[in-house]
C-alpha cells in the first residue's frame, strides 16, 4: 500500500523502515549504482532498492521493486541473499531537517547474463554506472552503506 506523504513522514519519524537493496552485477563483476536524486543519500551513488509496502509479501515486493528500479521484473528466487543491514540517516525524504531515517535493510545479490540488457528507470537515480567493487570502495562520492557491501 502506498501512503500519502504525511502518513510515510510520520512513520519514517517513528519507526524503522524495512527495504530491499539489490546488488546487481553483470557479467563482467561489475555492480549497478545509481546517482540518488532524493534523501536519504540524495547525490551520492547507491544501489537500487526500496521500502517493502505494508501487507506486501517479500515476493510481491521483489517484483515491484526490481520493475520500479530496474526495468525488468525479477523475482525474489533470482537473487542471492547477502545479509541483513542497518542504515541510520540524519535526514529524511522530506528534506525538513527535523527527523533522521532509519533502515532495516535486507540485502540481496543477483549476477546478470549478458543476455540481460537494464534500462533503468530514472525516479529515484538521476543516472545509472556500473563500477568495478574495487573502484566502488575507492569513491568518495559512492555512499558508505553501498561499499559495506564489498567490505
Amino acid at each position: 500500500m502506498k501512503l500519502d506523504t504525511g502518513t510515510f513522514s510520520d512513520i519514517v519519524k517513528n519507526t524503522p523502515l524495512v527495504s530491499i537493496d539489490l546488488i546487481v552485477k553483470n557479467a563482467d563483476n561489475l555492480v549497478l549504482t545509481g546517482l540518488r536524486i532524493n534523501n536519504p543519500a540524495k547525490a551520492f551513488w547507491f544501489m537500487p532498492g526500496g521500502r517493502i509496502f505494508k501487507n506486501e509479501s517479500l515476493d510481491q515486493a521483489f517484483r515491484r521493486i526490481t520493475l520500479d528500479e530496474l526495468g525488468l521484473e525479477l523475482g525474489r528466487g533470482d537473487f542471492g541473499f547477502l545479509g541483513i543491514y542497518e542504515h541510520f540517516y540524519d535526514n529524511n525524504f522530506t528534506d525538513n531537517g527535523e527527523f533522521g531515517t532509519h533502515y532495516v535493510v535486507l540485502a540481496h545479490e543477483i549476477c546478470l547474463g549478458r543476455e540481460i540488457v537494464l534500462d533503468p528507470p530514472k525516479v529515484q537515480h538521476k543516472q545509472y554506472q556500473w563500477l568495478a567493487p574495487e573502484v566502488l570502495l575507492s569513491r568518495d562520492d559512492v555512499h558508505p552503506y553501498s561499499k559495506a557491501y564489498f567490505l
